[in-house]
């Protein structure tokens, strides 16, 4: 079973976390599952950028992205090659280590 490594976050993570995964699964929804509240402010639907992360390994053995979700990806703070939306991202067989960014586009955030 893969694991997500996630890099400490003041606001979301402090200490950092390591997560359980099946292949399949969305970074998103991993982290949600174990009580990261990742912002995500459109529902999962790839039409917002506020669920960006940055994929510090196992880049290459995520599902590609596609048109959608690279032109919202033009729109996040922060953007480096390894970034994905994590509602799109979906883990295979590789463990990840994740960056969850320190800002949004979003003002404020969204309740959950």
């Amino acid at each position: 079973m893969p694991k997500i490594i996630i890099l400490p976050n003041e606001e979301h993570c402090p200490e950092g976390a390591i997560l359980e995964a099946k292949s399949g699964e969305t970074i998103l929804d991993v982290a949600l599952r174990n009580g990261i509240e990742i912002e995500h402010a459109c529902e999962k639907s790839c039409a917002c950028t506020t669920c960006h992360v940055v994929v510090r390994e196992g880049f290459d053995s995520l599902n590609e992205s596609d048109e959608l979700e690279d032109d919202m990806l033009d729109k996040a703070w922060g953007l480096e090659p390894e970034s994905r939306l994590s509602c799109q991202a979906r883990v295979a067989d590789d463990d990840l280590v994740v960056d969850i960014p320190r800002y949004t586009v979003n003002l404020a955030s969204e309740a959950h």
